[in-house]
């Protein structure tokens, strides 16, 4: 049984496109780093070169490896069975370098990039011509990535994930870094449908003010590395190698560990490099999350881009009362396949309970309940029907003999809680608005109970709402329920620019009023009713 809840489209409403050729007369010029609509803009002369530096490094090794090796060993340099070959081999050392060095040329020449008509375009390549382009109303976050390299340039990466994520994002690598963050401005004031003042349209937008709401201190993340399950995981392989050790009196055992400390070791090395020094901050453009050690990396989040949100803790984790808060962002995919993409859908790797409540405030400004306090500890925390959960029926208690009183789900007038886990806490909350379908699953067993799974269906990513052992009853209830939740949010969310005027307005235009959720619901409950 599935239920399609159907998408709406959104109507265009970027500002139009602008060249030099349609400037008002006596027009101001543009600020430093940004253009006008319509016109095309290289990124920064030393991009391939950053980008290339591997290959650059590669030339060098293969033609001054024997004469490192020379040098370090005290032998002349050039041989005399070397000298021979000594100027071809310069020759084609020098042959090469010029290749590469053109190749970063024309690379840099034929990469433009432009913002006109309400989209973002990036042109690429002089032997296989690739253009991308992405929608400014479709923009799901903008990303400032900063490598270890580039940062020595002061320079930075530029990324748009838009909704269909993969290989379709925009990149622009690499720009000066105060040009990055201007465009960046620039971008999240049109995708937020803020169009330039009349009088001055080749006016910068200026960056958005942020308010600091939490940083993660360097010794919780340490901790929290020492307390994951990794380091349970390998403790306990060192505690079976010496018990086993002693019984066969093979010591053969002890090799099975280095593998695994390698590995921990490589992966404590990865999350602490991409969690130190996090930061989250909050301004009109939307979320913003800032980390990293070697590669630092700062992410904007639009507001209502987060399709689902997950907060867990580890039975260790409870003794510091930490959790971790993970997202769904459509341009993101799915976590896991590798570090990057796990880093940049945590929203809070390790977090006390008031930092919690603070990120999902951000994220839920409306919570649609006059006690969102209460609702989300019983969320994270309660059981049975604490904070209005309703939970796994008595009967369910078999299938699940230590969660069922945890398995439950509450429904607020903008969300959907979702909790489970008596051990390993959960709690999944996904807005009415994002729900894009669903699906009551049943197996024999659970039929034999009159239980039922009830899955929502998000974007890709680490959250996967799913409601487990339910009751039968109150799964269907809950079902239908769902579908005219996200049907009436779907038809209160009239446009993605969440900025967007009526009239023309200044860069600095304020956020306009708007209704509250349960004034909406209510309304519109009523005169289905009528």
């Amino acid at each position: 049984m599935t239920a399609d809840l159907p998408e709406r489209s959104v109507p265009d409403i970027s500002t139009p496109a602008m060249d030099e050729s349609t400037a008002a007369p006596g027009a101001p010029a543009p600020e430093p780093g940004s253009a006008p609509d319509g016109e095309w803009l290289r990124v920064h002369p030393a991009s391939p070169f950053v980008r290339g530096w591997v290959a650059l490094a590669a030339i060098g090794f293969f033609f001054g490896r024997d004469i490192v090796e020379r040098l370090l060993q005290g032998r002349p340099l050039i041989a005399e069975d070397f000298a021979g070959r000594a100027p071809w081999l310069v020759a084609g050392g020098g042959i090469m370098l010029v290749l590469a060095v053109l190749g970063f040329i024309l690379t840099w020449y034929f990469t433009k990039y432009q913002v006109s008509e309400g989209y973002v375009r990036v042109n690429s390549g002089f032997l296989f011509r690739q253009q991308r382009q992405a929608r400014l109303d479709r923009v799901q976050a903008i990303d400032i990535v900063q490598p270890l390299l580039a940062r020595i340039f002061g320079l930075a990466e530029l990324k748009f994930e838009v909704a269909d994520a993969g290989e379709s994002a925009v990149k622009l690598a690499y720009l000066r870094m105060d040009d990055a963050r201007q465009l960046r401005a620039t971008i999240l004031a049109r995708a937020a449908g803020v169009v330039p003042d009349p009088a001055r349209p080749l006016e910068a937008a200026p960056e958005a003010p942020e308010f600091p709401v939490l940083s993660v201190p360097p010794s919780r993340l340490v901790g929290s590395l020492l307390l994951s399950e990794q380091s349970v995981g390998v403790v306990l392989g060192g505690v079976a190698s010496v018990i086993l050790s002693a019984v066969t009196d093979n010591r053969s055992f002890y090799f099975y560990l280095i593998p695994a400390a390698l590995g921990l070791a490589a992966s404590y090395w990865g999350s602490f490099n991409k969690g130190y020094n996090f930061t989250a901050a909050i301004s009109p453009d939307g979320i913003r999350l800032r980390y990293g050690l070697l590669d630092t990396q700062a992410q904007t989040l639009p507001p209502g881009r987060i399709q689902a949100l997950k907060v867990v803790q580890s039975p260790l984790w409870r003794i510091f009362g930490w959790y971790r808060m993970q997202v769904n962002v459509a341009g993101y995919g799915a976590a896991g396949s590798n570090g990057e993409s796990a880093s940049r859908t945590t929203l809070l790797p390790v977090g006390k309970l008031p930092e919690v409540m603070s990120m999902l405030a951000l994220v839920l400004p409306d919570p649609g309940t006059p006690e969102p306090g209460r609702i989300f500890a019983a969320g994270l925390g309660g059981l049975d029907s604490d904070g209005g959960f309703v939970t796994t029926p008595r009967r369910g208690r078999f299938l699940a003999p230590f969660a069922w009183r945890r398995n439950g789900f509450a429904a607020t007038e903008t969300a959907l809680l979702i909790r489970s886990g008596r051990w390993w806490r959960e709690l999944v909350m996904v807005p009415h608005q994002r729900t894009q379908s669903m699906a009551l699953h049943q197996g024999p067993i659970a039929r034999r109970f009159r239980l039922a799974d009830l899955v929502l269906h998000t974007t890709a990513g680490p959250v996967s709402p799913r409601l487990t052992q339910a009751g039968l009853d109150e799964a269907r209830t809950l079902f239908d329920e769902q579908s005219a939740r996200a049907r009436l949010a779907r038809n209160r969310q009239t446009s993605e620019q969440w900025l967007a005027q009526v009239a023309p307005a200044p860069m600095t235009a304020p956020v306009p009023g708007e209704r509250s959720g349960s004034e909406t619901i209510n309304q519109q409950e009523s005169t289905n009713r009528g």
